[in-house]
């Protein structure tokens, strides 16, 4: 297998992996630190969504930092398998989660005018900002191990 930049075991892995993380726990957050989230069920899918993100992103960065540490590679076909099928995974599950999201947010606050609090509309936003960004970070990491997993 080829070394290619963004590959699990490399600095820019875990700059990857880190992002994601970061990206998707600021997008939970403030999503829950606005009021009256839970009412709509594609806001409570997008925390589902992000939450399952920064387990496995966070996991692969304590493994991609042991990896530096330790001078070792994660190149075996197995676990870059293993790397492949949950990156599309989660890649697809916080797409589908941010998308959604963004859709009712256009729809109920932008469209129907509902949006009373003006505090809650930006953080619903920003939230939906912050998961197109995760969802980003973790379609190159996706591309990046399936480019990997074929070359090997």
């Amino acid at each position: 297998m080829i070394d290619i930049p963004g590959a699990p075991g490399t600095l820019t892995g875990l700059v990857l992996r880190i992002s994601q993380c970061v990206f998707a726990a600021a997008s939970i957050s403030y999503m829950v630190t606005s009021g009256g989230f839970f009412s709509y069920t594609s806001f409570c899918y997008l925390i589902a969504a992000m939450g399952l993100q920064v387990i496995w992103s966070f996991g692969l960065a304590i493994l991609d930092t042991f990896a530096l540490f330790t001078k070792k590679t994660l190149v075996s076909p197995v676990l870059i398998s293993l790397f492949v099928v949950g990156d599309w995974v989660t890649s697809t599950l916080s797409l589908a989660g941010a998308s959604s999201s963004a859709g009712i947010t256009v729809l109920y606050f932008g469209d129907l005018g509902s949006c009373t609090f003006e505090a809650e509309c930006w953080r619903y936003q920003l939230s939906v900002a912050l998961a197109f960004l995760s969802w980003i970070t973790i379609a190159i990491s996706s591309l990046t191990t399936l480019w990997l997993l074929a070359s090997g």
